[in-house]
This record gives structure tokens, sequence and C-alpha cells, in this order.
């Protein structure tokens, strides 16, 4: 299995259980890693057989603005549901950063795995 990375995917989106925090978009910082086999999109060079990072970019970000969640361990859920049911991504880890949540320069964040990477 290859594995297909986008890093530092920004998304400003309202997520918090605080009240302060539901006031106002703030920045999460996104990595994902995608289990794919690339050998077909590099015999054909063609982006219908690849995993399209663009059309996987744009959904997590409808994802994460779209349907709000309090908790990014609700957001990180939805997300990997996403990439493995609408992309047929057999396996996906997932980071999601939320800078400054408890005080300047300081992150926090979470990072799941979910599926398998096993080939067939």
């Amino acid at each position: 299995m290859d594995t297909v990375f986008i890093r530092g995917l920004r998304v400003d989106t309202v997520i918090g259980i605080h009240d302060w925090e539901k006031e106002q978009p703030r920045p999460l910082i996104l990595d994902l890693e995608l289990a794919t086999d690339a050998a077909r999109a590099a015999a054909t060079d063609h982006i219908d057989d690849a995993l399209d990072y663009d059309a996987v970019a744009r959904r997590i970000r409808r994802e994460v603005t779209d349907n709000r969640a309090e908790l990014i361990e609700t957001l990180a859920e939805r997300c990997a549901a996403v990439l493995r049911e609408e992309f047929g991504i057999p396996w996906v880890r997932l980071r999601i950063n939320k800078p400054g949540a408890i005080g300047v320069g300081i992150d926090v964040g979470i990072e799941i795995e979910r599926g398998s990477r096993q080939n067939g």
C-alpha cells in the first residue's frame, strides 16, 4: 500500500465547548495520510486512476466548516468516515491541531487511525 499525504491543511471554523470559542472562527490544521495503490495511476498518468488530493482537501474543508462539532474528537471521526466512505480509502491517519487552544504558542490536538493498510 502506498500513501498520499496532505500536510498543513488549514481550515478556519467555529469549534469548541466554551461560549467564547463559539463566537468566531479559529484555525485548525489537519494532516492526513491516506492509503492507496499508486501503481495504476503511475502506469496511466491519469488523474482518474489516482487519489485526487485536491478533491480530498476540498471535501474535508467542506466537512469541517459545514458540520460544526464541539470536540475535535468528533470532527476527526467524521472526517475519517468521509474519507473512507466517499473516497474508498482503506486506511487513514488524521491529525487535527488546534493551535493556541490552551494558550498562545501551545498546540493541542488529536491523531486517529482508522481502517487497515493491508492489501486485499
